[in-house]
């Protein structure tokens, strides 16, 4: 492992870091709201790792859906997940598919974001995204089990807008990722592409569609 590319790695992941903070801690009061345990609260952070899939999971906890049901929501908002992993691969095609099975595991949207602009430059793409990712993942289970903790504070969630903290931070990420024209464009297509299909498509299958529109129409605008 390259100990610069590392902290390099560390130190790209500080504005994930400032977001997960309050993410997550919001995270943790809505799952401590619904009656799970801090232990179990910070158990989904470890094991799962998937701020919209935690959001999700615990809004069919709270509806009393069941287990099928919620493994099923969470891996159709995950699917997204693919086409990151298919776009970061040229970049660690030379790793052992042991490391890659670890790195696939701290792909998340905002790591996907930085690691994306990143890996185009970086000689060593896996000493680099190790740091990256584990200094996220360490930020996301420590902010969850704060927020577990201190969740008996608030009581009434819906009340500080918490459920909104996700999507808010998924706004900034675009803003600042978004750079020129044809940047917008894409965007704004494939806005209106997920709500539209979200009217029209149950379930999540709208953020896949969506996905897929905003990449071919960026493609295209490339050429």
């Amino acid at each position: 492992m390259d100990t610069r590319s590392f902290a390099h790695g560390v130190k790209s992941a500080v504005p994930i870091v400032l977001g997960y903070i309050p993410i997550g801690f919001a995270y943790g009061v809505i799952a401590r709201g619904i009656g799970l345990t801090v232990p179990e609260a910070t158990a989904m952070s470890i094991l799962v790792y998937a701020g919209s899939a935690q959001f999700i999971a615990t809004g069919l906890l709270a509806a009393g859906a069941g287990p099928m049901t919620i493994i099923a929501t969470t891996f159709l908002v995950n699917l997204r997940h693919l086409l990151m992993s298919a776009a970061l691969l040229p970049g660690l095609r030379h790793l052992s598919p042991k490391l890659l099975a670890v790195l696939s595991f701290g792909i998340t949207d905002e790591s996907f974001a930085v690691a994306s602009l990143e890996l185009e430059n970086a000689r060593n793409a896996g000493s680099f995204l190790l740091g990256l990712n584990l200094t996220s993942y360490v930020s996301w289970i420590a902010s969850s089990a704060g927020g577990a903790w201190f969740g008996s504070l608030f009581p009434d969630t819906d009340r500080f807008g918490l459920d909104f903290a996700l999507p808010a931070m998924f706004i900034a990420l675009l803003i600042f990722q978004i750079r020129e024209h044809r940047y917008w464009v894409v965007a704004i297509l494939a806005g209106i592409a997920s709500v539209g299909l979200a009217l029209l498509l149950p379930g999540n299958w709208n953020i896949i569609l969506a996905t897929l529109v905003g990449a071919t129409v960026g493609m295209v605008m490339e050429r």
